[in-house]
Formats: structure tokens, C-alpha cells, sequence
């Protein structure tokens, strides 16, 4: 047997990924008719956030990042066991998203553990940076017996994908792509796992009993497959949709999750409508009872500089003494003047953020630098380079998700006051084996697209610089 080879016109995964994002966000228009008016609202903010401030669309358009925003969405989907975990993997490796990073949602009161599935490559990001946010719900921590082993063989005798698209998985796995006819049909059938369903694969008792174990569980053990649970578009002010949304008909979710207000942005800011009561058909056949189920929301996140380790460190600390009072306003001071309080100590202007190492950022050369350069800007340090301006320094866009902020949303759209609370136990390990491939290091991926800034900029610098008379 000859040697398989990729199809005459394969398809990039980078277009597929594309595909597959438009079309979900088509049917989740569909599905969730806020989630449009949203849209619409978040374009409108865009629009006039940009024209407001020619220095943000400036440092957007030289990073190349300003044409990704209007197509920037990342989804939440929850699966049930590790079997389902390792197919999802291995369905968006088509598309050319990897996993990168854990998150142990489960010492926040939510029963699942996580990563991200996303692209990492800075063309690939520009292209179309779609990220799909995956829990794996975990079954352990049901504490009744009997409703975990129900709970295991309901999920057991269910099967999330069509033979097509595993088959058109298979065949990019042994081709290493799909020609335009496959992918076409893959896009297809790899949105229809993800759809919602409103007939309940459980009677309405077995959906009480999951209910009140954690509304969640109910969400994943209950129905077909991992429908969607929210599409997120991104905004360059979240604080001025998040103000905007009620004149809309859409009720916002009280506390923006993630840092405060900032000059210059950090990580990531997320708010969202509140969940949807949806109509739900329980049973089979003549006995079938119609019931609600609450779970699908709409968010908006605000995304900023990627922080480095001690940055992020740093985030954290302050974080957690503006948490320490809880997120309502019953106190002296709000929640929101608390989290401004705390992080008055954070730096909030990019030099300072660069030059002591919190952040990461991508380096070019300056659009005005001249052919006079000095005989040793090859190896100078980047910073003098940057002071000089030779060089510009643009802040790293973080791609990824926050623990304690994905749980606030979580939390705040089950339909209910969930305040469980799960001993830390984090299952990293088990998470990978299920996955079947490590969990990329969210750090090691953003300096690396540091370096590899600095490396390229040296590069140029020694084609535009004559070598030192020996």
C-alpha cells in the first residue's frame, strides 16, 4: 500500500476554522435571537470606541490585530465523559485549534475541569481566532451513588457525532487534510453536534435528580450532545455595552468578571445576559411531559495584555483581596469600588508594564526608522532599541480564559443559587489521559511569540546595518 497523501486542493484548517465559526454563529442566531441584537450592539460600541480613539485603532492596525475583532468569537461547550473529551480533540484539530491550558473549575462550586481548544500560531490567530472553552464534567464528584452510576449509563449509551464526520476525521488524520467537497460536509456535520435539542434524553424524575445534584450535571447528562452554551463576540469597551444592554431588552448579569477599568486592558473582562428558560420535552413516546431547562446566556468579553508569569501572579493577589468580601454590594463599598482599590498598586501604562516584566508584548520595527542606524542595533538590548525608536513595542493580546471568572459565569446562569463547594482535588492528570494529549502551556506559548518578535527584528536590523570593521 502506497504512502497516503494530503488531497490535490486541500483546504488550510485555518479556512476551515473560519467556516466552522460562521456557521455556528449562524445557528446560534437562529437558536438565540438575543445573541443577533448583541451583535449589533457590540459592532455599534466598536465602531464608535474606534473612531473616538485613533491611537487605539493605530496600535490595532500595526499589531494586525484590528481586522480579527469584528470576527472574534470564542464558544463554551460541556461533555460528559473521556471518550466524548478525546473525539472533541480530536474534531477541532482539523481545524487547527489545540488544547492549551487546565482549569479545575471544581474549587469554585462548578463540577467540571477544562482547557481551551484554540489556535496558536500568530497567522493563524490573524486569520480567524476562533477558541472553543471545553469542560469534562466530573462524575466523581456526585455524591449519591446510584445517581452517579445512572448518570455514567445514560452517558455511556449516547453518541455525540454522526459516522460521517468521524470518518472525515479519520481521513484528515491519514491524508493531513480535506479537499473542499469534504470539508464542506465536515463544517456541516461538526455544527450539528453542537445544536441545541429540546426533547430531554431523561424523564422529568431523572432530570429533578441531576438538577438538584448541580444544575449543570443536568445540562450535560440530559440531552443528546454538547450544545452550545454561549457564543462570545468581542468588544473594545465592555463597560459601555454592559451599560447599553437593558435599553436593548437584554438583562445584564450584575458584576463585570475579571479585572477593573483600565487605561491600558489586562487579560480578560467577561459579562452576560442571563440564561434562557427554554421548553423542554422529558420522556419517550405517549409519555412524553414538557418541563424548562435554564442554561444557554449570551457574553461579551473585552480582552487585553497577556500578563507573564509574575504579572499574572500579581493578578491574582489582587483578585483574591477584592474577593475576599464576596462580589455583592452589601458592604461599606461595592464590589466594583473594592476590585478599583486593589488594583490601584497594578501598573496601568504599557512602558511600565514591559519594563518590569508583567507583560508580554510583540516587537517590530518602526515604521520611521531610518537606514543611519547604529553599526550594533543588531545586538543591543531590546529596550534601548525600543527608547530610541527603532523599534516598536505592542501589546500581546491574551487569548486565553480565567478560572474564577469562567465559574462567575457559570454560576451566575444556572437558573439557581449553586454555591456548592468541592474540596480542591484538582484531576489534571485523568483530564489529560481522557483528552490524549498534553495541555499546552499558555506562558511558554506567549514568549515564545515574544521572542520569536525579537528574533525577527534583530533579523532585520542586521540586513539593514553594515558589519563591524574587524
Amino acid at each position: 500500500m502506497g504512502t497516503p497523501s494530503a488531497p490535490a486542493a486541500s483546504l488550510r484548517s485555518d479556512d476551515i476554522r473560519a467556516a466552522f465559526s460562521q456557521a455556528m454563529s449562524v445557528m446560534y442566531r437562529a437558536e438565540v435571537p438575543q445573541y443577533g441584537t448583541l451583535l449589533e450592539l457590540v459592532a455599534e460600541v466598536n465602531g464608535e470606541t474606534l473612531g473616538a480613539d485613533p491611537a487605539l485603532r493605530a496600535r490595532l492596525t500595526a499589531s494586525d490585530d484590528l481586522d480579527r475583532i469584528n470576527v472574534e468569537r470564542h464558544g463554551a461547550i460541556r461533555v460528559g465523559t473521556a471518550g466524548e473529551l478525546g473525539f472533541i480533540r480530536r474534531l477541532f484539530a482539523v481545524m487547527g485549534m489545540v488544547p492549551v491550558g487546565y482549569y479545575d473549575l471544581s474549587v469554585a462550586g462548578v463540577p467540571v475541569h477544562s482547557t481551551a481548544f484554540r489556535p496558536v500560531g500568530e497567522t493563524a490567530l490573524a486569520n480567524n481566532p476562533f477558541r472553543v472553552f471545553t469542560s469534562l464534567l466530573r462524575l466523581e464528584l456526585i455524591d449519591d451513588e446510584s445517581l452517579r452510576r445512572e448518570a455514567e449509563a445514560i452517558l455511556a449509551r449516547r453518541r455525540i457525532h454522526s459516522p460521517e464526520v468521524l470518518g472525515l476525521i479519520e481521513r484528515f488524520e491519514l491524508n493531513g487534510g480535506l479537499d473542499e467537497d469534504e470539508a464542506t460536509r465536515f463544517v456541516r456535520e461538526a455544527v450539528r453536534i453542537f445544536q441545541w435539542h429540546s426533547e430531554a434524553t431523561v424523564d422529568a424524575e431523572t432530570y429533578r435528580r441531576l438538577s438538584a445534584a448541580h444544575r449543570l450535571i443536568a445540562d450535560i447528562v440530559a440531552f443528546r450532545g454538547p450544545h452550545i452554551n454561549h457564543l462570545t463576540p468581542r468588544t473594545l469597551d465592555i463597560d459601555e455595552v454592559q451599560r447599553r444592554m437593558p435599553a436593548r431588552g437584554i438583562a445584564a448579569k450584575a458584576v463585570i468578571e475579571g479585572p477593573p477599568p483600565r487605561a491600558c486592558p489586562i487579560l480578560l473582562r467577561q459579562t452576560s445576559f442571563k440564561a434562557l428558560e427554554e421548553p423542554i420535552l422529558f420522556g419517550s413516546g405517549d409519555g412524553k411531559v414538557a418541563g424548562t431547562h435554564t442554561a444557554r446566556f449570551g457574553e461579551i468579553e473585552q480582552r487585553g495584555l497577556a500578563l507573564t508569569r509574575q504579572g499574572r501572579a500579581l493578578y491574582d493577589e489582587l483578585l483574591a483581596a477584592a474577593r475576599r468580601d464576596g462580589v455583592s454590594d452589601d458592604g461599606a463599598k461595592s464590589y466594583d469600588e473594592r476590585l478599583a482599590d486593589a488594583f490601584a498598586t497594578f501598573p496601568d501604562d504599557y512602558d511600565t508594564l514591559r519594563l518590569q516584566g508583567l507583560g508580554f508584548f510583540k516587537y517590530a520595527l518602526s515604521p520611521a526608522v531610518r537606514r543611519d542606524l547604529p553599526v550594533d542595533a543588531a545586538t543591543m538590548p531590546i529596550e534601548d532599541l525600543v527608547r530610541l525608536g527603532i523599534v516598536e513595542a505592542y501589546p500581546m493580546i491574551y487569548e486565553d480564559f480565567l478560572p474564577v471568572s469562567a465559574a462567575g459565569i457559570f454560576q451566575s446562569n444556572l437558573g439557581g443559587d449553586e454555591q456548592r463547594l468541592y474540596e480542591a482535588n484538582t484531576a489534571r492528570a485523568a483530564f489529560i489521559a481522557a483528552l490524549g494529549a498534553p495541555v499546552a502551556d499558555e506562558f511558554e506559548i506567549y514568549e515564545q511569540a515574544q521572542q520569536t518578535s525579537i528574533a525577527a527584528v534583530r533579523a532585520a536590523l542586521r540586513q539593514r546595518t553594515p558589519a563591524p570593521a574587524s
